[in-house]
């Protein structure tokens, strides 16, 4: 097993990229401003859903050859963005500028979590920052390689969930009190249509 000294040094490092400004945990901010903490933390359980696959994936090496094929590379990007950009319409172009699947009710669970799934997955980048970070910090001569990326990648997510969690709990408090006025709850799903157009920009443009 992956020696404490170097898990901590990675839990340290994983921490901070959680906190950087990213597609995920600017995703995890509008979401729970715009739908509450229960929703926000659905979604960062559902990032964390998706990173056991990355890490599955750099495990067994599928990550490697994922990395080796342009198709595949654009494809993905093209899926994640296009998921995005649909997120975006319907927030811009609900009544009031709200949100059509939510309504007046409560956020369906199943709804956000997949969400996260979705988000997490179909951004390549992720696989490809998993394929250059996680083997980093596997030691030679401990345990079997996969092994110690399987250790690595549920650390990374022990972290993450911690970050975006304090990220989706802070947001959902400063988005309640907006969402308290009728013209800054359509400000906020304003701009949490365009911050979604934004990320699915970004997503297009992003290269290998």
């Amino acid at each position: 097993m992956t020696s404490i000294e170097t898990t901590l040094a990675f839990f340290v490092v994983s921490v901070l990229l959680g906190a950087a400004p990213g597609p995920d945990n600017l995703f995890v901010l509008m979401q729970s401003a715009l739908r509450g903490r229960r929703a926000g933390m659905l979604v960062v359980l559902g990032l964390c859903t998706g990173l056991l696959g990355h890490t599955a994936a750099v495990a067994v090496g599928l990550a490697a050859v994922f990395a080796a094929s342009a198709t595949a590379f654009t494809v993905l990007k093209f899926v994640g963005a296009a998921y995005l950009a649909w997120l975006a319409w319907q927030v811009l172009t609900a009544p009031d500028g709200g949100d059509p699947a939510v309504g007046a009710a409560a956020p369906d669970g199943w709804r956000m979590y997949v969400r996260g799934i979705v988000m997490n997955l179909t951004n390549p980048k992720v696989i490809l920052f998993f394929l250059a970070f996680l083997p980093q910090f596997v030691e030679a001569g401990a345990a079997p390689v996969a092994q110690q990326v399987m250790w690595l990648g549920f650390v990374f997510i022990v972290a993450t969930l911690l970050t975006f969690g304090a990220i989706a709990l802070f947001a959902a408090s400063i988005g309640q009190r907006l969402r308290s006025s009728a013209t800054a709850r359509r400000v906020l799903n304003k701009s949490a249509g365009l911050v979604f157009l934004g990320l699915a920009a970004r997503l297009v443009l992003a290269e290998r």
